[in-house]
């Protein structure tokens, strides 16, 4: 059984992979970690069978003091053009949605830190990745900017109440999720710590260690499996999503 190759890109030292890493490998992938700028990305991904893309604490176009994202938004953009299996958390949703015509902004209601709930979208229940996940989905949310306008051809699969757009599909096989199921109870405080400001934005419960062990343990029972499936994606053992033609994101449900 053929093992994918790909190309996980992790734009900030403080958000690992950690347990999403750990399901990729233990589904059969190869990982290729790149860190940039100190690890340079590749120029194409004839090298790789898909990519993912990890979270971070800078804006979706934040080149001024982070240069290499404008090269990391055209591989993510080279990705979608080509529908390589792409899975972008948090940071990598918005840094997708820039990159193929969306619109990432301050988020319109604040900060959405802490455990939280999202809910399948019609299109989610006939998507090879979202169609054996519960109609309400356990994540974490950590995130001050929102992606405030999807991209014209995006599907629309998970939504909240305080922010819709959470998780997309573009083309047949690129995903973004605006919230992390790849965090562990360790790095989630240790983002708190650093960042005051969307800490303060949520009851001081939700960093609790029973809460924290108790939603990672949540998060793992839902996600793994999507990750491995994502993984098939990747191998071609699953066949990607059927597209419907529009000009405009599909929001039914």
């Amino acid at each position: 059984m053929t093992a994918p190759r790909l190309l996980l890109i992790q734009p900030d030292p403080a958000d690992p992979p950690g347990p999403l890493g750990e399901w990729l490998v233990h589904a059969g992938a190869n990982l290729d970690v790149r860190i940039p700028p100190e690890e340079p990305l590749p120029g194409t991904l004839d090298d790789h069978d898909g990519v993912v893309c990890l979270g971070g604490g800078m804006n979706a176009e934040d080149d001024a003091r982070h240069p290499w994202l404008a090269g990391l938004r055209s591989l993510l953009s080279s990705a979608a053009a080509r529908d390589v299996p792409t899975l972008c958390v948090c940071l990598g949703a918005q840094l997708l949605a820039v990159a193929t015509g969306g619109r990432v902004a301050p988020g319109h209601d604040g900060p959405e830190v802490g455990p939280s709930l999202v809910a399948k979208k019609d299109a989610a229940w006939m998507d090879p990745l979202c169609a054996d996940l519960p109609l309400m989905q356990d994540v974490f949310q950590f995130h001050s900017d929102e992606i405030a306008q999807l991209p014209s051809r995006a599907v629309l699969l998970a939504s909240s109440p305080r922010y819709p757009n959470q998780a997309y599909r573009i083309g047949r096989r690129v995903y973004g999720l605006q919230f992390h199921i790849e965090t562990t109870p360790e790095v989630v405080r240790s983002w708190a710590a650093n960042s005051r400001t969307k800490a303060d934005a949520v009851r001081d419960s939700a960093f609790d260690d029973g809460t924290l062990a108790r939603v990672h343990a949540d998060i793992a029972e839902t996600w793994e499996p999507f990750v491995g499936r994502f993984v098939d994606l990747a191998a071609g053992r699953l066949a990607p999503a059927e597209v419907r033609a529009s000009s405009l994101p599909i929001v039914d449900g």
